[in-house]
């Protein structure tokens, strides 16, 4: 049997610029696991990035939350309602936000135009395409929660 999770007493944590002066060796991140995104009807955005963008449900989808896979790597799309993602008592910290958000994904180089002709084909409008000064382009369009979805190919942020 599980141990009940305790919440900590305190659940804003401050950053202790100090901590970085002891010169502590700092281990590695791999990348960004999962993230997530919010809004009222969960199954609209489940189908939504399903059908336009190709994510593969994964685990168990509810009215409330659903887990999506991207076609390749390893990282994982949370989608939330956010009234209950803000719920305590559900195993995980509470989180979540009101409003529009913003998530991109990176394509295949290359694809960008392929990209463009089959989200317009699925009936959605790109809101807007613009290219980077590092070369990279992007395509914005939005999600039936009315969240900024961005697709880059090439570069756009410096290293």
């Amino acid at each position: 049997m599980l141990a009940p999770i305790k919440p900590h007493a305190a659940p804003r944590a401050s950053y202790d610029r100090s901590v970085t002066s002891l010169n502590l060796p700092m281990p590695s991140l791999r990348g960004i696991h999962e993230t997530v995104l919010y809004g009222r009807d969960t199954p609209a955005l489940a189908a939504f990035y399903s059908g336009v963008l190709g994510l593969r449900l994964v685990g168990v989808m509810d009215a409330h939350s659903a887990a999506m896979r991207l076609p390749e790597g390893d990282a994982v799309l949370l989608l939330f309602d956010f009234e209950y993602a803000a719920t305590p008592g559900r195993g995980v910290p509470t989180h979540g936000t009101t409003g529009p958000s913003h998530v991109a994904f990176r394509v295949v180089a290359g694809t960008l135009d392929q990209w463009r002709e089959s989200i317009t084909a699925s009936g959605v409008t790109i809101e807007l395409e613009r290219g980077w000064s590092r070369g990279g382009r992007s395509i914005y369009f939005r999600d039936p929660a009315d969240n900024s979805v961005e697709l880059i190919d090439g570069e756009v942020w410096a290293e």
